[in-house]
């Protein structure tokens, strides 16, 4: 029997915390208004993470897509050693490229971790929306399933939280545009940017939404925000103004014939820019009714 709930009702990390203790294996479905993502479970462990922002889509987490997102390798590489690459199951397709040296097992490795931390720190700030267990469900036999223990997770997760709820505060609308600043406050010279800051940095452009940068560089809502608060506050960058319909309706075209010419069979490729809801005001904390019914619940499956 699945549990179904609905996400004002208890934090995810309470949720995790259940599963690490019962050392459960299933399937949590994930439905929002900011998405909808899936996390599987083996033993208490996170195996399977996949997130999509359009409503109308399944989220996916294949391993080409990942990769080209991450920017490791070009489609183009991936189709001519694979010319089937885009709907190959993770593994042949990972085997494949490893032979032909575009990456390695590590590489690999890295961006799957990476993406499923990515899902799981973003669905721990959605603020509503419904779940669903479903007990001894299993990752889908063609997605490579990556153990991560659950500990770091859960001590991370409320932060993570905390951090986006400031961000929202902060930068409430990810519609904005951005420039850089006619005269920084400071220098590039003397800051230390990381590899996804030079990347924020390369899609910064007065016809770029802040929505657009996240999208192209293929960094998680979370991270994106993070970087461009901190270019921000070190004045590098200044707000431009706010995306017009016709400059969002342009991101997209633009963005999904980009997807058509890496494959015409992915499905996953293009996202709407979509408007994020308003700051909603900090939940309060779940009733302990709730969180002793999903204790007996889970002990019980």
């Amino acid at each position: 029997m699945a549990l179904k709930g609905k996400l004002q009702d208890i934090r995810l990390t309470q949720f995790l915390n259940l599963v690490k203790l019962a050392r459960k294996t299933g399937c949590l479905s994930l439905r929002s208004s900011q998405g909808n993502a899936i996390l599987f479970f083996r033993e208490g462990k996170l195996v399977h993470a996949a997130l999509t922002k359009n409503a109308n889509e399944e989220p996916g987490g294949d391993l080409y897509t990942l990769l080209v997102r991450s920017g490791k390798v070009q489609a183009s590489q991936i189709d001519a050693v694979f010319p089937n690459g885009a709907s190959a199951d993770d593994k042949q397709l990972g085997m494949r490229l490893i032979n032909a040296g575009l990456v390695s097992r590590n590489d690999i490795l890295r961006i799957v971790r990476k993406n499923m931390l990515d899902v799981v720190y973003e669905t721990l700030t959605w603020e509503e929306g419904a779940f669903e267990f479903q007990p001894n469900a299993t990752p889908p036999p063609e997605r490579l399933a990556v153990p991560i223990t659950l500990d770091n997770i859960i001590l991370e997760g409320d932060r993570h939280r905390e951090e986006m709820v400031e961000l929202k505060e902060d930068l409430p609308s990810l519609d904005i545009t951005l420039r850089f600043a006619e005269g920084p406050r400071a220098n590039l010279v003397n800051i230390n940017l990381s590899p996804d800051e030079w990347r924020v940095i390369s899609f910064i452009n007065p016809r770029h939404s802040v929505a657009d940068i996240a999208r192209y560089s293929g960094l998680s809502e979370f991270e994106t925000r993070r970087i461009v608060h901190k270019l921000l506050k070190n004045g590098l960058v200044e707000v431009a103004g706010k995306a017009t319909v016709q400059e969002a309706a342009a991101g997209n075209s633009h963005s999904r014939s980009r997807a058509a010419r890496t494959t015409a069979t992915k499905r996953q490729q293009s996202r709407p820019a979509g408007r994020r809801p308003a700051m909603k005001p900090k939940r309060p904390d779940v009733e302990k009714s709730v969180v002793n019914r999903l204790i007996k619940f889970i002990r019980g499956l």
